[in-house]
């Protein structure tokens, strides 16, 4: 009867912590969907930069927070810790209604942000519920709540159009962040009332000291920069996708929180997926299958929408003479006639074709001489064009968003697979630290994108960030694997070389 009711609560405690950690991913990634409106309809003139930061510092202050949040968690335990946490969350968005200035924005930003340290909190709570072999798809199922990204990309253009009457008034955009702190408040409430209290033995006695001891390790910094890059990425993806689909292609706000939950929603509930993977197959080999498929989908999205005109193979002049007639379609020096193609009869691009995948090439050439020259062997008669013309659909582009999502998704739970292995009784504060360094990922890889865009113009420079950053995770990855390899069992590794 003990054990059947320790599994009822634990379950309980899974399905209300993951509840929970939704309602707080949505609000955590509300400035995405929010400035993007605000700037898009002229109520702010900020530049790429500064929606960059207005979009990052939310997730700044969620990183930054659990840490001791974290600490906090392991000692006092899971249910009064994330009670607490929804309720000044909560306080705090409902004060975003009432910002007006750039600076006002950014403190908004950095008090409601720390809904975004839930995550620490659910990771110490539920891991104390649930035994070793059952805890990657337990973390997995609770991780499925990032899809409160999905909610709010999908659900908060819906709501601010409905406020502001499609438009017509404008100003009514205050009334969403009150609309998210009831939602908060409500959650704190029925969380505290429907879950159990639960603290590991012995945590809540070790001094601080003894509780940071583990983040001396080099693994857990590792540890720390797969997730920088698998849920840093998607926090930070899950809100610029949406400037970047308005940018690049011309969407509305509500339709570009649509395409951004494409990558959002299935990248939350994929966790799930993930945390089983990890158990069955462990997640080191997760991780290379995640981090392989990521460095692939970068690369094939990183070339831009782009027309290009270059030189092209001319026409010269095989003997000297002068030139008696030019046409349509050729040159005729003395008796030489020399045909070149006209431009006229070149099939180029007047109205966008549905689906390009590749990209589409048109040759003419143009005669750079005219009648009565006198032209010598080898002169350029006509110079060659080549033009260049690469759609970058927005389908075949959303397909690999989303795979990389996928990715993304299926990444978040091999890496905190990683830490209830290797660190069974430091759970939070191994977590926290490790969410804080993913968590940081969201809030500087915005503006990161920000600068970029600012100092090249080309929005590619996202793609070209994460693949940088997702070969550097491999190989680190790839050199631990080898060296323990070497040193665990030297001759299989001689053996495979």
């Amino acid at each position: 009867m003990v054990m059947k009711s320790n599994k009822a609560k634990a379950n309980i405690v899974l399905t209300m912590s993951t509840i929970a950690f939704t309602i707080c991913f949505a609000v955590w990634m509300m400035n995405g969907v929010l400035i993007t409106y605000l700037v898009d309809n002229g109520l702010y003139d900020w530049d790429k930069a500064q929606i960059g930061w207005l979009i990052g510092v939310p997730v700044l202050t969620g990183a930054v927070v659990r840490l001791p949040v974290g600490i906090l968690t392991d000692k006092y335990g899971g249910r009064i810790i994330f009670t607490i946490l929804m309720i000044v969350a909560s306080v705090a968005t409902y004060f975003m209604s009432a910002a007006n200035s750039f600076n006002e924005f950014i403190v908004a930003g950095l008090g409601f942000g720390i809904s975004g340290a839930s995550f620490a909190v659910g990771i110490a709570y539920i891991s104390t519920w649930f035994p070793k072999e059952k805890q990657g798809m337990a973390l997995g199922i609770f991780g499925a709540g990032n899809a409160g990204a999905a909610i709010t990309s999908m659900g908060a253009p819906i709501i601010l159009k409905y406020l502001s009457s499609n438009g017509a008034n404008l100003d009514t955009w205050r009334m969403m962040p009150k609309i998210y702190a009831l939602v908060l408040m409500i959650m704190a409430v029925i969380f505290y009332l429907t879950t159990y209290s639960k603290i590991v033995e012995g945590n809540s006695v070790k001094t601080l000291p003894q509780r940071l001891a583990p983040l001396k390790e080099v693994r857990v910094w590792r540890f720390g920069l797969y997730y920088f890059l698998v849920f840093g990425g998607f926090v930070a993806l899950a809100q610029w996708l949406i400037p970047y689909y308005v940018n690049v292609y011309t969407m509305s706000v509500t339709t570009a929180g649509m395409m951004a939950a494409i990558f959002s929603l299935p990248s939350g509930v994929i966790r799930a997926v993930g945390g089983w993977m990890s158990d069955k197959f462990g997640a080191r080999l997760v991780m290379y299958i995640v981090l392989s498929t990521i460095i692939i989908s970068t690369a094939l999205v990183i070339i831009p929408r782009m027309e290009i005109q270059s030189p092209g193979e001319g026409i010269m002049a095989k003997t000297p003479g002068i030139v008696t007639a030019i046409s349509e379609s050729s040159i005729t020096v003395n008796q030489e006639v020399y045909q070149f193609r006209n431009k006229s009869n070149v099939n180029l691009l007047d109205i966008e074709p549905n689906i390009l995948v590749f990209p589409k090439n048109s040759f003419w050439q143009e005669p750079i001489i005219k009648v009565g020259d006198s032209v010598e062997k080898k002169q350029l008669l006509a110079r060659g064009v080549t033009h260049i013309f690469f759609q970058a659909n927005v389908w075949i582009f959303t397909f690999f968003v989303f795979i990389i999502g996928i990715m993304m998704g299926v990444g978040k739970a091999a890496v905190y697979k990683f830490i209830p292995e290797y660190f069974p009784n430091d759970v939070g504060v191994v977590g926290g630290v490790v969410g804080v360094v993913g968590g940081l990922g969201g809030f500087i890889c915005p503006v990161i994108f920000g600068y970029l865009l600012k100092s090249t113009g080309l929005w590619t420079t996202t793609w070209m960030f994460f693949f940088a950053l997702s070969i550097i995770c491999l190989l680190w990855l790839h050199i631990v694997a080898r060296r323990m390899m070497k040193a665990r069992a030297p001759e299989l590794l001689s053996d495979l070389e």
